[in-house]
């Protein structure tokens, strides 16, 4: 039965990418339940920000005015739920003109070929 056991908890390698601002719609809080839920269960996550989903790592986001909770403020709970691979896309940071100094955490700038290489070696890439 430990075999059997074993078996069944083997870790897959989950890719979230997200795309869009952190307002005006519900994909970008959407996709952030989806990585803590799949952290919870113990599963590899690679979290990965482009376009404009850059927008959602800005610091000093207050989206009180707006009557939301700000999504900067539960992206910096990531490290307590045991998301450690967070990245950015280095090209969209530039297209809009963002610097490692205006985001919320510490994330890694990837290339698109590096996105491309991690979105192969996973078993399931959420695109939202």
């Amino acid at each position: 039965m430990g075999d059997k056991l074993r078996a069944k908890t083997n870790k897959k390698h989950f890719t979230f990418l997200t795309r869009r601002a952190p307002y005006g719609s519900g994909n970008a809080q959407l996709c952030l339940d989806m990585v803590l839920a799949c952290s919870i269960y113990d599963q590899d996550v690679s979290y990965v920000f482009l376009e404009d989903g850059v927008f959602q790592l800005l610091n000093d986001q207050q989206a009180d005015s707006i009557s939301n909770k700000t999504l900067g403020k539960a992206l910096e709970t990531l490290e307590l739920y045991g998301v450690e691979k967070v990245y950015v896309s280095a090209k969209s940071m530039t297209q809009r003109g963002l610097t490692p100094d205006d985001l919320i955490l510490p994330v890694e700038q990837i290339s698109t070929e590096v996105l491309s290489q991690l979105i192969n070696q996973s078993n399931c890439v959420f695109n939202l």
